[in-house]
């Protein structure tokens, strides 16, 4: 597994991370598959492990703090997400700081995930949505800066809509963001034009979903099998990167 280092974090981390949004609650889900999946991508060089409270309201982060436990003589990066506080996915235009990510609320949930981790500090906590207009507000700054004064956090990171790679680039310039989360693959490589660039510029490190679901094409019908995150550290050259597996059907129904 070759590593990338992950921005202004100086994490070496894997380029293939393991996202773990459909390992709790849903259905055929069954944990003793998803502990040896876990295992095998530590015993293949994956360090890297993105979850979010909203994955089950907590169970993929209790999953993933079994894993750390599990391995504790592994360096494993745990990055996991604040769900809005009106639980409303993706964000909308119109919403209000005050409607998503008071300060109270950031506090609240951090140390849910704490709990549900069973760990000091959280190497990346994310805001699971994000607009904006939002990035001069002081409510959000004031509670990252005392998580990570506390040591609770250690970076922080914005998960971006999907289709709006650019609505976070404003926050980025508070130089309180060590990381963005953003849809990236053959099909949408707007990221290219405006964010990957001001991350180079600022060292804030980039991961990113290649493929999630099935896309219908022309004639041809494109599964694809699992979502998980490649990795890469806020650089436009991605060569090298390990794609999800796909199963193509053709013709499909038209």
């Amino acid at each position: 597994m070759k590593t990338r280092r992950f921005g202004r974090t100086n994490w070496q981390v894997s380029e293939v991370g393991y996202g773990m949004w459909g390992l709790a609650g849903w259905t055929g889900s069954d944990i003793e598959e998803v502990n040896k999946s876990l295992d095998r991508s530590v015993e293949l060089g994956c360090n890297f492990f993105d979850t979010a409270w909203g994955y089950a309201e907590g169970k993929s982060e209790e999953i993933l703090g079994g894993l750390l436990r599990h391995h504790k003589e592994a360096t494993l990066y745990a990055a996991t997400k604040i769900p809005p506080k009106n639980f409303t996915w993706p964000s909308k235009s119109h919403f209000k700081i005050e409607d998503c990510f008071p300060a109270a609320h950031i506090v609240e949930y951090t140390e849910k995930s704490l709990r549900n981790l069973k760990v000091e500090q959280i190497d990346l906590q994310q805001f699971h949505v994000w607009e904006d207009a939002w990035a001069d507000r002081d409510e959000w700054k004031m509670a990252v800066e005392k998580l990570t004064k506390e040591g609770k956090v250690a970076h922080w990171g914005v998960s971006v809509n999907r289709w709006e790679p650019n609505n976070c680039l404003q926050t980025l310039e508070t130089g309180l963001i060590s990381s963005v989360q953003v849809i990236y693959n053959i099909f949408d490589q707007n990221p290219e034009d405006q964010l990957f660039p001001t991350c180079k510029k600022l060292d804030v490190g980039n991961f990113f979903a290649r493929f999630n679901g099935t896309f219908r094409c022309d004639k041809y019908l494109v599964t694809f099998d699992f979502s998980f995150c490649v990795w890469t550290t806020g650089m436009i050259d991605i060569a090298g990167c390990v794609l999800a597996t796909a199963t193509i059907e053709c013709p499909a129904v038209v």
